[in-house]
């Protein structure tokens, strides 16, 4: 195979992959191959949403647990994840990639694979981006343009007392799935072989579009996050930008069988899982008694899944969780933190 120069690399990774018919009913003026991506804006009575994430080889995925062209998935799915919490829709999508040696044409290929799946699944333009070369680990990161109707973005700062809190669907399934993959790693013992809904849920999470839109349509909402970095700390930053309490019911969590098993099986509790996991990307979102009802309907008529799991409180900002009994205990201020507090001590 001929060495393909950093030009020639980038059209054989995103040439052809999406069509010009579909590309121009996007909006784009002017797409990958020039200094700067021209795109339509997105009419109006609108808002643009911008958001951008990372992911770095050894810090948020190893070989043993994610495929090439799953990194490429995820990498996209988590920033469409972030545009559906502000209730929005996504159009656009910048692409930088620095890979490695290891990392070669055929291997970001197949990253790329993953990628472009994901924006066909969300209607997502691909307009450009920038490679470059990386010492040792690939770093992936995805900037997203997206929109939403003028003043209906949601922020995390609206839960009021009084109100309830849902999920839009169950949480713990990605951290189960990455318990088994990293059992394959560890010495002694293996981790029993995860289910597949759990490695699906890890490897390639589809993020609550649908649920964001349904949402942010009626004004059901009054504060929505998504689960990225556990239900815990998402359920934290709603009630600190808030200025509440959020009370959650331990018996209301949606747990999956599938994950109820395998937590049982590996001899580790699903409610950590479930509280601290993350990379779920479903919404963690709070409503006034009489929308939360009507959002119920609307999911339950849609056929998407929607679990009150809780409620809003006065009280210091903070979060508890209430046992079957009606005990109640503090839910640390924990999950995924890439510079947690006591690092440097």
């Amino acid at each position: 195979m001929p060495t393909l120069d950093e030009f020639a690399r980038i059209r054989a990774w995103t040439e052809g992959r999406q069509s010009a018919e579909f590309l121009a009913r996007a909006g784009v003026r002017l797409g990958i191959g020039d200094d700067a991506a021209v795109v339509a804006a997105p009419g109006p009575g609108r808002e643009w949403l911008l958001a951008v994430d990372a992911m770095a080889e050894e810090i948020h995925f190893l070989p043993e647990t994610m495929e090439d062209a799953d990194v490429g998935f995820k990498a996209l799915a988590a920033n469409v994840s972030d545009i559906a919490a502000m209730g929005g829709v996504p159009h656009y999508a910048l692409v930088s990639v620095s890979a490695p040696p290891a990392w070669g044409p055929d291997r970001v290929r197949a990253l790329y694979d993953g990628l472009y799946a994901c924006a066909d699944r969300y209607g997502i333009a691909v307009v450009g981006g920038d490679t470059t070369a990386a010492k040792r680990h690939l770093v992936v990161s995805v900037t997203l343009v997206g929109s939403v109707r003028a003043g209906r973005a949601i922020p995390r700062s609206g839960a009021r007392p009084g109100e309830s809190v849902f999920v839009t669907g169950p949480v713990g399934l990605s951290a189960g799935g990455l318990h088994g993959l990293l059992g394959r790693r560890k010495e002694g013992p293996a981790a029993p072989e995860p289910p597949p809904r759990l490695v699906r849920a890890h490897r390639r999470p589809l993020p609550s579009l649908e649920a964001a839109r349904l949402l942010a349509d009626h004004g059901w909402c009054t504060a929505l996050n998504d689960i990225s970095d556990g239900l815990a700390s998402e359920a934290w930053e709603i009630a600190e930008a808030s200025g509440v309490r959020i009370a959650l019911r331990q018996t209301a969590l949606p747990l999956a069988g599938e994950l109820a098993a395998y937590a049982a099986a590996c001899g580790v509790s699903a409610l950590e899982w479930m509280l601290y996991g993350g990379e779920d990307y479903v919404l963690l979102g709070t409503a006034p008694p009489a929308a939360e009802a009507a959002a119920r309907e609307a999911f339950r008529a849609a056929g998407l899944p929607f679990f009150t799991i809780g409620a809003v409180e006065e009280g210091p900002p903070g979060v508890v969780l209430e046992d079957a009994s009606g005990r109640r205990r503090p839910v640390r201020k924990r999950g995924y933190n890439h510079f947690p507090e006591d690092a440097d001590r």
